[in-house]
């Protein structure tokens, strides 16, 4: 089977850096299209071995481009498009369509209950995505939360498959020296409870509360926010108003994966970590918890699907916490008086394997492949 992956952007975040994961797992020779932002994510899946082409899209409504991305599909010769995030859905599945390419499948990556990607979820948008998802033959939605709203918006149930989000285990495993040598390296105190914060630096992400309720504890509390982001100089000035700028780090966009790029990647960084938290309201899964969990981290969250569609003793070392300031000063500080647990991967960091995620889609990519059987005269299917 040879599979194009259409992605809207290859900067690092949750979404592309998934992509660029799960190509080292799936059975499949794939090319990539990205529309724009042909970023770190990029460079990293070139130096896998995989084909990224950059189709040069100027903007939400440069319509030029859609037929270079017809002709790109039509040369290529693929059996399957997939395609990832708002501007690729629409973009790709009409542009396979009109290729000729009729195996066509979706994964919804980023789908809140009143956003998407950061725009607001208006009636056009809606529309806009229900008249694209028809093009296509499945649509994936990455934890049974996000299944639910594409039901509600409505997406037919029959369309929608659900495959989640997946870490790579051995990646995360936590590992002392990594840990001691790492912090050394940000200049933490050797005394310093470590709060850690991961994702791209927006407002949606709410990463303020965590500043402000850092500026509630005790100097031994330090906070680093794992990420880069249009946020960054907007938490800096939080930071320096709250009076913590000097307890408070950023280290920027940090690969899931080496790629050459100078600091300490996501694993080295979580293992640095004693407590995760997530105060954003509104996630789709809830990768960063999930590879925190992945390091032995205990967590704190304010929206979780990943853990939540769960059973709890799955993941006993995370919990759920109001949204607001207070509150999560509150739990970081009873994490902290709870005392360092073992740092092992519980189940639901084992649930989320990225082998387990890559094998589900395998199953979605064969049905959509599949030719269907026509009926006989008679109305009933054909043996």
């Amino acid at each position: 089977m040879k599979a194009l992956h259409v992605i809207t952007g290859l900067g690092v975040g949750g979404a592309e850096q998934q992509l660029r994961l799960l190509l080292r797992h799936l059975p499949v020779d794939c090319d990539v299209v990205t529309l724009t932002n042909p970023g770190a994510v990029a460079d990293g899946l070139a130096a896998d071995g995989v084909r990224v082409t950059h189709l040069g899209m100027a903007g939400n409504r440069d319509l030029a481009a859609l037929p270079r991305l017809v002709r790109l599909i039509r040369d290529g010769g693929y059996d399957l498009v997939h395609t990832h995030l708002y501007r690729a859905c629409v973009y790709g599945r009409l542009a396979a369509r009109l290729a000729g390419v009729r195996a066509i499948v979706a994964t919804e990556h980023s789908l809140g209950d009143s956003q998407m990607e950061g725009r607001k979820l208006t009636a056009g948008v809606r529309g806009l995505y229900l008249a694209s998802e028809r093009l296509g033959r499945a649509t994936v939605a990455v934890s049974p939360t996000v299944a639910g709203r594409l039901r509600r918006w409505g997406v037919p149930a029959p369309r929608i498959q659900v495959v989640p989000n997946g870490i790579d285990l051995d990646r995360f495993r936590f590992d002392p020296a990594r840990r001691l040598r790492t912090r050394r390296r940000l200049g933490l105190p050797e005394t310093a409870y470590v709060v850690g914060g991961i994702g791209r630096l927006t407002p949606g992400k709410h990463f303020d509360v965590l500043i402000r309720a850092l500026a509630r504890l005790s100097d031994q509390y330090w906070l680093v926010l794992v990420g880069g982001g249009p946020e960054e100089h907007a938490l800096r000035r939080v930071a320096r108003d709250a009076g913590v700028a000097d307890r408070v780090l950023f280290t920027g966009e940090r690969p899931y994966v080496s790629d050459g790029s100078p600091g300490p990647d996501l694993p080295s960084l979580t293992a640095a970590m004693d407590l995760l938290a997530s105060p954003c309201p509104e996630e789709a899964f809830g990768l960063a918890v999930v590879e925190a969990l992945a390091s032995g981290l205990p967590v704190r969250y304010a929206s979780c699907p990943a853990i939540e569609d769960l059973p709890s003793q799955a993941a006993p070392a995370a919990r759920r916490v109001p949204t607001g300031v207070d509150a999560f000063a509150r739990a970081v500080a009873a994490a902290r008086a709870e005392g360092p647990g073992p740092r092992a991967a519980p189940e639901a960091a084992h649930h989320y394997d990225i082998t387990r995620s890559a094998a589900r889609l395998m199953t979605v990519y064969a049905a959509a492949t599949a030719v269907p059987v026509s009926p006989s005269p008679q109305g009933a299917s054909a043996s």
